[in-house]
């Protein structure tokens, strides 16, 4: 073959044609056979002249090299699946991370096992990087009693995912508000707070607080920290409007403590959530 443009003459009925090859070439050969040059079809422009056949990512599909093998233009390492609808990649055990390329051995005993951070959200009542310790939570501490749940107003500062974090240690969750009576509740508590000194820290943003509610790109939804979808809204006039790629929900003070949707690593008070269970006090 050749990687210069060429052409055949064909003056003999029933003889053959002889023709150099395109760069890029095409119409090589299927399934053995080789195939006549300049078929007419789509022109094979992601095949070679110098090599006879398809480059790697590309199967022959009637003669042509035209056939994508990889759509989606990625592989999965140590030993994952690939999805070719959704391009993802389900991760063999131990694996984890969009390419299966970070090892992960976290157990979660008592929890959820969250794929995309290699880690546990803990059911309520137990902490720990495994959710393996059992908390028994003084609930005569609460700030807020509601239907048998305990919730407990942070006075610092931390971003979402820290304070996901700081609840998690205390064997709690950033709170699910999942009813208008909690909303009520928790906005009027809250609305009571502007006015006391229990702020620690001084960030000029502290006034709205956290909640456990993320909107999850893969969904197109608005998902609670447990993975439920959220059937109660309470969002402010004109919110959710992702102003800054905002994909974290916070109860806003300037508009009533209704929800707002905020940039993950702002750095807001939060609101942990605990549940009773058999034996607490």
């Amino acid at each position: 073959t050749s990687a210069r443009l060429g052409c055949g003459r064909h003056t003999c009925a029933g003889g053959e044609a002889f023709a150099c090859a395109y760069s890029p070439g095409g119409n090589w050969e299927m399934n053995g056979k080789t195939i006549v040059p300049y078929k007419k079809g789509p022109w094979c422009s992601l095949c070679t002249a110098r090599l006879s056949g398809c480059f790697k990512s590309w199967d022959h599909g009637g003669g042509l090299c035209e056939v994508p093998r990889n759509p989606c233009r990625m592989a999965c390492r140590n030993g994952g699946h690939l999805n070719m609808s959704s391009c993802q990649c389900t991760c063999p055990r131990g694996y984890t991370g969009r390419y299966c390329q970070v090892r992960c051995s976290v157990q979660c005993l008592h929890g959820k096992f969250r794929k995309e951070e290699c880690s546990c959200l803990c059911d309520t009542g137990y902490s720990g990087a495994e959710c393996a310790t059992k908390i028994q939570f003084p609930f005569h501490t609460c700030d807020v009693r509601i239907d048998g749940d305990c919730f407990m107003v942070s006075p610092e500062a931390d971003t979402y995912y820290g304070a996901k974090i700081k609840c998690q240690e205390k064997g709690a969750i950033l709170a699910q508000i999942g009813n208008q009576k909690v909303q009520d509740i928790l906005a009027f508590y809250l609305s009571r707070l502007e006015t006391s000194n229990r702020v620690t820290d001084t960030d000029f943003e502290t006034g709205n607080f956290w909640i456990g509610l993320t909107y999850k790109t893969s969904k197109s939804s608005y998902r609670w920290d447990t993975g439920e979808p959220s059937s109660f809204s309470s969002f402010a006039f004109g919110q959710p409007d992702n102003q800054g790629f905002g994909n974290c929900v916070e109860m806003q003070a300037l508009a009533a403590f209704n929800w707002n949707d905020q940039r993950c690593k702002t750095r807001n008070r939060y609101i942990c959530q605990f549940g009773e269970w058999p034996g607490s006090p």
